[in-house]
């Protein structure tokens, strides 16, 4: 049996039927094709612009509501340059403000997560209310505390939190044990801990007293419980832990619980590489202006020249 196509059936009088006329398009309720050149996606124009993060700001969309120029999205692989007019539950959505980043102090006992269901108290419900929306570059476990750095801008996060960007972060570390040459080789080498490998690892002792020591720890990776994990392996049981500096950014004298914003200039100059062009913050050309706006005068932000110790319990 031949293969069949089908062709227009004819009427009575032996002519094809007329085809219907294509339904007419209301432009008023259609968008253009994204033009994937230019802008960014609305999921992460939504984040930026601190409505939610963006894998809740695709659940947004898939809802149905979020509107561009109008239009109701259905699906968030669509871009936008912020010249159109976007809603979110008709709620007018402002333009995200540039790139920010803040020092903050992490106390122990604060889990780094916006939401706990053990009830535990999170570094979120913690920070000031006048602080935008933020999320964390990286985490610090329960009970480390130190410096976590915060942005508004989640993909300066992703960049700043990458393993391949090498960014070192530096901690202070209260053990018991003892530390030898054999231990700081086998760390520089990269140890196993519980089937993680975790890469090395520089430390150097500080102070001690007899079986209890304080020592500097460096790495680059930031895996889950690296230090702790990684210096279990040496013998050496941390009780207490601190992250002095994270790249071009030290702890330095910020108290505990307090935040700080990262001047635009010395965002720009550390981290600028990892910021896109139109998320740039403008820098300020009046030599008097406040390098902060929270906690102005104490702990500003530097580059890493040397990280002062805590004072030793």
């Amino acid at each position: 049996m031949t293969e069949r196509r089908e062709t227009g059936q004819k009427n009575r009088r032996g002519k094809p039927p007329r085809r219907k006329p294509a339904p007419k398009t209301n432009k008023r309720n259609t968008l253009a094709e994204p033009d994937w050149s230019e802008g960014e996606r609305i999921a992460k124009y939504l984040a930026r612009a601190g409505v939610a993060s963006r894998r809740e700001a695709e659940r947004l969309i898939e809802n149905g509501v979020v509107t561009v120029n109008g239009v109701r999205l259905t699906s968030p692989a669509f871009k936008v340059t912020g010249q159109e007019t976007i809603k979110v539950h008709r709620k007018i959505i402002s333009a995200p403000e540039p790139t920010r980043l803040w020092r903050y102090h992490k106390p122990a006992g604060l889990i780094t997560t916006t939401s706990d269901p053990d009830g535990r108290r999170t570094v979120f419900e913690e920070l000031p209310k006048s602080l935008p929306r933020t999320v964390t570059v990286g985490r610090l476990d329960l009970n480390t505390e130190g410096l976590l750095l915060l942005t508004n801008d989640g993909a300066l996060a992703r960049a700043l939190e990458l393993p391949k960007t090498q960014i070192t972060r530096t901690y202070r570390a209260r053990a018991h044990g003892y530390l030898t040459d054999a231990k700081i080789e086998a760390l520089a080498k990269g140890v196993t801990a519980e089937g993680v490998r975790y890469g090395a690892i520089k430390i150097e002792l500080d102070t001690s007293n007899g079986a209890n020591i304080w020592v500097n720890v460096s790495l680059e990776e930031g895996k889950k419980r690296e230090v702790r994990r990684a210096l279990e392996v040496v013998d050496l049981k941390v009780n207490r832990l601190i992250r002095v500096g994270y790249g071009p950014f030290e702890l330095a004298d910020l108290a505990p619980g307090a935040v700080e914003e990262i001047p635009a200039e010395t965002l720009i100059e550390t981290v600028g590489e990892h910021i896109a062009p139109e998320h740039k913050p403008p820098v300020r050309t009046c030599s008097n202006a406040p390098k902060s706006r929270l906690h102005r005068g104490r702990g500003s932000a530097r580059i890493k020249k040397g990280n002062r110790r805590p004072k030793n319990d």
